[in-house]
């Protein structure tokens, strides 16, 4: 059985797979992802790549091409279909393709002896030349080396081993077709000498080569000897025990043309859909947001990994060249997101280089007028197009301290003895230090996501996200008190001000739930949409100063709701796509809610008209974050603000300032309640995503956000001078959340320390109707302006 090398790739190594194993939709073969709670295996494709199994490669099937038929045409011996010796044309790196035929493919049924076998497929992605192709254009005071200086390996390294396998299979079974594919062999020879002065990180129009326009028609008049076949099935499955609880799959990106695939709710069991076209597509669970998925069906037809002409993203209805700047914002997120050793790791110590891995594969994309652009090299050109390698600073926390204690979930944290990764994470922000860690180990805490406490600070309210649970501890020892099935993935959790009561948002449900103070029952289910509508599943709610309202974001329906606690009684409004989180002024005039696909923050006002539109007051209003951001091109400017993909977004409570934690751009918009406009942005970290204000030490606030995807905090003061002007808003200090000698650990911590940051919780609550009840031993620290903070 053939299998596929150990690849070493600094300290991370991709482990030998049998050949397969590998993810390859060949006809109507189908991929399956089984979705999981484990860090960056949320949807496993099966495959290891860097350390992610998120992603997984299909070739179209194309008639004609043996290898490619599928089921179509019956399995040919091995080496009965002659092929001419490669090595007689003259193209560099294809040395290694096989002459006189195709050996190891008789016993595998349906594959029609083609060349591309599993383990070749595997090496679309040039797994087994990592350490030759990755790196190249690390250096930006030195140019790129050139395509040609990677002699021997160049015809791999370009793709076009694949692209001339495809063009001989077809030639040895289609007799008509034999001057085109001759014909082709010999354009191929020329592309790869044209290209070998050019440098490996810089796309390449095809249309501006010599032999690109000829190349090119000989290769699609071959498409007519070798027409499309079945569509390639995508499954999913959802099932104990990789999943404790309910998932959804939502198209993302997808080519033009192809379906968009998505349920009406949560579930588990499987489901699929159809791959119809080439391209890229990806997949999110719009739940969890950061789980995703995605596959790149090739067209073997092409020079490259096929992304396609156009694609559409799942965002203001766009469809954009494969091009487009979104598009690599995007796979440059997917990356950092489910490889792991793609994760930025900070030091108090010593500063450190940052330089994630993407696949070396070269990638067919397609520029605004429809030209077809070769990316020689997904990482070099994304070291060049993002500025890698950077430098990760040693981080410093704030000059002045904070009051209390900060929580933060540090979710991907994996611990002996547990199945679930996650934990909560205390830092005492008098003196900066990481004090306790709290992993749920007796109870196989699974993802926990956020948290809250009581009137009394005795306890804290944890959900777990990925279960149906809710989890009360003892604030001080860190103790399991009571575990409460509330319903599918609980999200976010908070208390009324007028009663202490619990409420629980059921983000894979409908409802939220609400117990008695002190979480010892649940007491109501308070509906927040129609019961004959699809799951509503909300999520990061908030409550109004006075506990008697509850405002909940919808995933599902794209609305708002606002539900009256005394009645039960609800109404909705307006949000933009898929609103994940809220934030409310503390005069309950109007609430925020970060549209996480929308690119914007909807507001909404709770009694007269408060939003701003155009300098005037309106009931609802949109604040864009893409106003210096085009789609395609990128920023239009290099230091106007801009945003994305928002979570978490509270308002001071002195209504002074609202932060949004922008997980596109890595930023946190500062925005002006007074006017509804963006002020400025500020840098946050990979995968920004909570945010929440804590009382600074003599007066003020300081925001504390988190970021998925680093072991760092930043600690944002909105008003530094204390002028009431935030355009002086800043970063003023960051930590690192990881565990110290001296932290007190629950378990023995076996990876990800100090990663996964989401939910935050500063202690004292200092938002306005929690401030004014903050126990004696608390108060003291705490300003009269922060104990009233709108007078």
């Amino acid at each position: 059985m053939l299998s596929i090398a150990v690849i070493t790739v600094g300290a991370s190594s991709v482990a030998a797979l049998p050949a397969a194993a590998f993810p390859v939709g060949v006809g109507p073969v189908p991929i399956t992802f089984n979705l999981n709670d484990s860090n960056g295996n949320w949807f496993d494709s099966g495959i290891e790549l860097f350390g992610g199994k998120s992603l997984a490669v299909a070739e179209l099937p194309r008639l004609g091409t043996s290898a490619l038929d599928g089921g179509i045409v019956p399995s040919i011996p091995d080496g009965s279909l002659a092929l001419p010796d490669p090595g007689t044309l003259g193209l560099p790196g294809l040395g290694k393709l096989p002459t006189g035929g195709l050996p190891g493919l008789g016993g595998l049924p349906g594959l029609g002896g083609g060349l591309l076998n599993p383990a070749q497929a595997g090496n679309m992605l040039n797994l087994n030349l990592v350490d030759q192709l990755t790196g190249l254009a690390s250096d930006p005071t030195k140019a790129a080396p050139s395509l040609g200086s990677l002699g021997g390996v160049l015809g791999q390294a370009l793709g076009l081993d694949k692209t001339l396998a495809a063009v001989q299979s077809l030639g040895a079974s289609k007799p008509e077709a034999k001057a085109e594919t001759v014909k082709a062999e010999g354009l191929l020879n020329q592309f790869a000498q044209q290209v070998s002065t050019l440098p490996v990180d810089a796309p390449i129009s095809l249309d501006s080569l010599p032999v690109g326009l000829d190349l090119q028609k000989t290769l699609d008049d071959l498409k007519k000897f070798a027409v499309k076949g079945p569509a390639i099935t995508a499954s999913f499955k959802i099932a104990q025990p990789n999943n404790a609880s309910l998932h959804d799959i939502t198209s993302l990106i997808r080519p033009e043309g192809a379906p968009f695939f998505e349920q009406m709710g949560a579930f588990a069991g499987e489901d699929s859909t159809q791959l119809t076209e080439p391209g890229l597509y990806a997949w999110t669970c719009t739940i969890h947001p950061y789980m995703l998925g995605a596959t790149v069906v090739d067209d073997p037809l092409t020079i490259g990994l096929d992304f396609g002409k156009n694609l559409q993203v799942t965002s203001r209805n766009l469809t954009v060249p494969s091009s487009a700047d979104v598009i690599q914002n995007l796979v440059k997120i997917f990356f950092t997101a489910t490889v792991q050793n793609n994760w930025q790791k900070y030091s108090t110590t010593e500063s450190s280089s940052y330089n994630p891995v993407f696949p070396p594969a070269p990638i067919l994309q397609y520029d605004a007028a429809g030209k077809p652009v070769l990316i020689p090299n997904l990482d070099a050109y994304y070291d060049k197009k993002f500025g890698f390698p950077k430098t990760l600073d040693k981080l410093t926390p704030p000059k002045t301290p904070g009051v209390g204690e900060v929580w933060v979930d540090t979710q991907m944290e994996e611990y002996a003895g547990k199945s679930k990764v996650g934990a909560a994470t205390k830092i005492n922000v008098e003196d900066w230090t990481i004090d306790r860690k709290i992993s749920g180990s007796s109870i196989n805490m699974n993802n926990p996501h956020n948290m809250w406490t009581d009137q009394d600070y005795k306890y804290l309210y944890q959900t777990q996200w990925f279960d149906d649970k809710l989890s009360v501890f003892d604030r001080s020892t860190g103790q399991h008190l009571r575990t409460f099935q509330v319903g599918p993935d609980p999200s976010h959790v908070m208390t009324r001000t007028d009663n202490d009561k619990v409420q629980v948002a059921i983000n894979g449900g409908t409802d939220v739930v609400e117990l008695s103070p002190g979480a010892t029952k649940i007491e109501r289910r308070l509906p927040v949409g129609p019961a004959d509508a699809p799951p509503q599943h909300p999520h990061a709610f908030w409550l109004t100063a006075d506990g008697k309202t509850t405002l909940t974001p919808n995933v599902n329906p794209y609305d708002a709701t606002v539900l009256d606690n005394e009645t039960g009684t609800w109404h909705k409004e307006p949000t933009g796509e898929l609103p994940i989180a809220t934030g409310a002024m503390s005069d309950q005039s109007k609430f925020y809610m970060a549209d996480f696909l929308g690119a914007d923050i909807a507001c909404v006002s709770l009694k007269e008209n408060a939003c701003v539109k155009d300098g005037k007051k309106v009931h609802d209003a949109r604040i864009d974050l893409w106003g210096n951001y085009d789609p395609v091109k990128g920023r239009t400017s290099s230091t106007a603000p801009w945003g994305g993909l928002t979570i978490q977004l509270p308002v001071s409570p002195d209504d002074k300032a609202l932060l949004a934690a922008n997980t596109y751009s890595a930023t946190v918009s500062v925005i002006d309640p007074k006017t509804d406009k963006v002020i400025k942005d500020l840098p946050c970290n990979a995968g920004c995503h909570g945010i929440n204000f804590g009382a600074k030490k003599g007066g003020g606030y300081y925001a504390y956000v988190s970021n998925k995807f680093s072991n760092a905090m930043q600690v944002i003061d909105i008003d530094p001078n204390n002028d009431g002007n935030i355009s002086d808003a800043a970063v003023v200090g960051q930590l690192v959340v990881s565990s110290t000698p001296n932290t007190k650990v629950e378990g023995t911590i076996t990876g990800a320390n100090g990663f996964g940051g989401q939910g935050v919780l500063p202690i004292p609550l200092v938002y306005n109707g929690w401030s004014q009840k903050v126990p004696a031993g608390w108060r003291e620290k705490l300003t009269p302006a922060q104990l009233n903070p709108i007078g």
